[in-house]
C-alpha cells in the first residue's frame, strides 16, 4: 500500500477554499479508505496510466508527495517518467464538448445553474491543463491553469473566473457564498469569449499537426 498527497498542498497553493487531495494505491479492495476522502487506484491501473501517458499520471509524477509506504519504497518514483502524452487534441476536444454542453444548459434554463457553471469551470481548467501538457509548457494542474498559458491565456475578467471557481466549490463541496443573479449573468456574458479561446487553441493544435 502506498499513500500520496497531490494537488494544491504539494504546490504550496493552499488557501481557505482548498482541500487536501489524497491518493491510495492498493491491491484489491481496502475498506480502510473512504472514496470520499481518497482517490483509490490499483497498482495495475496506475501502471496503465503511466503507459498511456495519461495527464493524471503526469500530475502524480510531477507533483505528488509520498505520505506512507508499506514496503519503504516510493512506488511512483520507482515507476519513472510516464510515457509521452499524445492525446492533447482528443482531450481538448473532449473538454470543449463538456464546456459546450454546460454552456447550452445554463443558457437555456436556470434550474441547474450552479452545476452547469461548475462543469464549465471543470472544462476550462482541464482543457488548459491538457494544452499545457501537449505543448510542453510547464504542465499546470492548478485551478489557475487557464491563466498560465502565456500567449494563449484565457482573457476574461478575473472576477468572472473567480465566480466559476466558487461555482465549482459550491457544486462539489456544498460550501461557500451562493452566487447572485448578477454574478451568473456576468459569467453568461463571457461564455462566448471562452468558447472562442478554446476553438482558437484547438485550431492551433490542428494546424501544427498538418505542418
Amino acid at each position: 500500500m502506498h499513500i500520496y498527497a497531490f494537488g494544491s498542498i504539494c504546490r504550496g497553493e493552499m488557501d481557505a477554499s482548498s482541500d487536501v487531495d489524497m491518493l491510495a494505491i492498493v491491491d484489491g479492495q481496502d475498506q480502510r479508505f473512504n472514496p470520499n476522502d481518497y482517490s483509490i487506484y490499483s497498482y495495475e491501473r496506475i501502471r496503465d496510466l503511466w503507459l498511456q501517458g495519461n495527464p493524471f499520471a503526469w500530475h502524480l509524477y510531477l507533483e505528488s508527495k509520498l505520505v506512507f509506504s508499506s514496503d519503504d519504497l516510493d512506488f511512483i518514483k520507482e515507476m519513472g517518467r510516464p510515457s509521452a502524452y499524445r492525446s492533447g487534441l482528443y482531450d481538448c476536444h473532449k473538454f470543449h464538448e463538456i464546456f459546450l454542453s454546460a454552456k447550452c444548459s445554463v443558457e437555456q434554463s436556470n434550474l441547474t445553474e450552479i452545476f452547469d457553471l461548475s462543469s464549465i469551470f471543470l472544462g476550462i481548467r482541464n482543457f488548459a491543463t491538457c494544452y499545457s501538457l501537449h505543448e510542453g509548457i510547464d504542465p499546470d494542474f492548478s485551478r489557475y491553469s487557464a491563466r498560465n498559458l502565456g500567449h494563449f491565456n484565457l482573457k476574461i475578467d478575473k472576477s468572472v473566473y473567480k465566480i466559476l471557481e466558487r461555482a465549482r466549490i459550491l457544486s462539489t463541496r456544498g460550501s461557500g457564498k451562493l452566487l447572485s443573479s448578477d454574478e451568473i449573468k456576468n459569467v453568461k456574458a463571457a461564455l462566448g469569449d471562452i468558447d472562442s479561446w478554446m476553438t482558437t487553441i484547438i485550431c492551433s493544435i490542428e494546424d501544427k499537426a498538418y505542418e
